[in-house]
């Protein structure tokens, strides 16, 4: 019997192979071409995709955020214990879970309550403005007042959510948790597997890249929890002498703000100067004076030292870059925003080194630390 017509086989087998493809274009110059095309579709697909992930991706980053905070307490705990690094990852984790636990029973009714009263405060507050405003012949109508009090009490509700509300935001604070958990525990099998996706003349840079995104990452995070435990036990502290009301609760709104740069310090000063107004002219007055202190001592005394071993950003370009992050992805955008600008900038300062590097410049003109020293 003929085999002709028969199915041709396949090209590992025994008999006729398959032959050229239909689809194959003859012409170099347009197999080229589409080459180009496709690899633009691709770019242009992955920025669309990434654009659907937004929100996705940001809880990610925000997860990363949490391992780099436990990882860099675990290496703080093994220049000390001798263990191993899930041992330390847990130590850490333990640690954490206590002080929240503390957190809520010492301190959680008494912040709840004053939490209940503060938008109560801040409209009465405006109010008393707005008086005064009237009195001082500025043309000030009932509708002007509401507006305002609504303004204040939307940025007031935004700052108490971010501090109370758990339960709205439980399924992405879980989600951040328990992925960087795993990351910090440990890291290697995520580092394999992204290494395995490029090209193996690539990998080098890769880790390059990594290891400094991560070890400014530490440096940077290390730096702001110093800061935000500084400027809210001094804030605590400051405004429970001078007799402001709600100083637990203004202490922790100013500790939890110090990891917005410069925004923070504004939404919490304004909160602390109306509580302080709300007992009289002379404690509102003290109240500015310990604002001022804290900030200066922040600005120009703790962010500068800190600054000196970690990620330098230009406050402009960390103010704008917020402001950008804070629309498009609210509250959550703004909080990362800091951290994520920094590994943006760790990223190109890597690529621009090696560059240099390849050019013959040399890898000591930047002067930067080598991460494997942490």
């Amino acid at each position: 019997m003929s085999d002709q017509g028969a199915i041709p086989h396949a090209p590992g087998d025994e008999g006729e192979a398959v032959g050229a493809s239909p689809t194959r274009i003859s012409s170099p110059k347009l197999r080229f071409e589409a080459k180009r095309a496709v690899v633009w579709a691709a770019v242009i697909g992955a920025f669309v995709l990434c654009i659907y992930l937004a929100q996705s991706l940001l809880v990610i980053f925000g997860a990363l955020v949490f391992a780099a905070m436990l990882d860099g307490g675990a290496r703080l705990l093994g220049r000390v214990l001798p263990i191993g690094r899930g041992w330390r990852v847990g130590i850490v984790l333990i640690l954490t879970t206590a002080f929240l636990a503390w957190l809520v029973m010492f301190a959680g009714s008494q912040i709840a309550d004053q939490a209940a009263q503060f938008p109560s405060l801040v409209t009465e507050q405006l109010g008393r403005a707005v008086a005064w405003a009237r009195s001082k012949g500025f043309a000030i109508s009932q509708g002007d007042i509401q507006n305002l009090a609504g303004q204040a009490m939307s940025g007031v509700g935004t700052v108490t959510r971010a501090i109370g509300g758990v339960f709205g935001a439980l399924t992405t604070l879980v989600l951040i948790v328990i992925i960087g958990i795993y990351l910090a525990i440990d890291p290697r099998p995520y580092e394999r597997g992204l290494s395995w996706m490029v090209a193996e003349e690539k990998r080098d840079d890769l880790a390059d890249y990594l290891d400094h995104m991560a070890y400014n990452m530490r440096r940077l995070l290390a730096g702001r929890l110093l800061g935000m435990v500084a400027e809210g036990l001094f804030t605590y502290i400051a405004l429970s002498l001078i007799g402001v009301p709600m100083a637990a609760l203004l202490g922790l709104i100013t500790g939890l703000l110090a990891f917005i740069p410069n925004l923070g310090a504004i939404v919490s000063g304004v909160l602390m100067v109306l509580v302080g107004f709300s007992v009289s002219t002379e404690v509102g007055l003290w109240t500015i004076g310990v604002y001022i202190a804290v900030q200066n001592f922040d600005g120009y005394v703790l962010v500068p030292m800190i600054a000196k071993k970690t990620v330098d950003l230009a406050p402009a370009l960390v103010l704008g870059f917020q402001l950008v992050m804070g629309v498009l992805f609210g509250v959550m955008g703004l909080t990362f925003a800091d951290p994520l600008l920094a590994m943006i900038k760790t990223a190109l300062e890597r690529r621009s080194t090696q560059l240099n590097a390849e050019d013959g410049g040399g890898e000591g003109e930047t002067g930067e630390a080598s991460p494997a020293a942490s």
